[in-house]
């Protein structure tokens, strides 16, 4: 009886393992749902895994065309790879903020994710605040990238157009309370000659008190 069973764990493993190499190969890349979809589902979406696309080694002097990509519900739109504790990337959509030689990406939190303390509403949140090392899928081609949270309120809310990082609405009885709460990361290519690994520039902008 133990025979048959350790061989379909054997063959199960086996297939596991297979499928993995091969979506190490050719990617397997996030849902990218429409915005009804998207609302229905909690605003969640599917996630992926490895991101597959020409790997870019020159660096990049202005990030403005990005914008062309600002659409988070478009095919095109941009694709996040972080990685995991478990050793299985992570990867999303997600959406860039470009300012001419600075490139940020933005993300927020609302509804049932706005009970959980930063980084615990969303899994790359986590990942990323253990591991600032990521890869972005931008126009079908990756870019190595190392993140940084902007840990200053004032940085947030001019990168917000004057906004605070916390959205907050009137309910009936006068209170008010909160229904987005933005986090915003500066990033940094890394692997090129013009800039290294990027992790001393990175690690500069994390020194200041963070923007919760």
């Amino acid at each position: 009886m133990m025979k048959p069973l350790k061989i379909g764990l054997l063959v199960v493993g086996v297939l596991m393992v297979g499928t993995l190499l091969t979506l190490r190969v050719t990617g397997l890349a996030p849902g990218h749902p429409s915005a009804e979809e998207y609302l229905n589902a909690s605003r969640s979406a599917r996630p992926g895994l490895w991101l597959a696309g020409e790997v870019v080694h020159e660096a990049v002097t202005n990030w403005d065309w990005v914008d062309q990509y600002s659409d988070a519900f478009s095919q095109n739109a941009t694709e996040l790879e972080t990685r995991t504790w478990y050793g299985i990337p992570h990867s999303v959509t997600v959406l860039l903020v470009p300012r001419g030689d600075k490139l940020y990406l933005q993300s927020s939190a609302q509804t049932f994710r706005l009970n959980k303390e930063f980084p615990y509403g969303k899994a790359w949140w986590r990942n990323v605040e253990r591991d600032p090392r990521v890869r972005l899928k931008i126009g079908g081609k990756i870019y190595e990238m190392t993140v940084a949270l902007i840990q200053d309120r004032a940085e947030v809310a001019r990168l917000r157009g004057g906004r605070d990082a916390l959205v907050k609405e009137m309910a009936d009885g006068g209170n008010e309370y909160i229904t987005e709460e933005w986090h915003y990361w500066r990033v940094y290519q890394r692997n090129v000659p013009e800039y290294g690994t990027g992790a001393a520039v990175a690690a500069s902008d994390s020194e200041t008190p963070r923007a919760q």
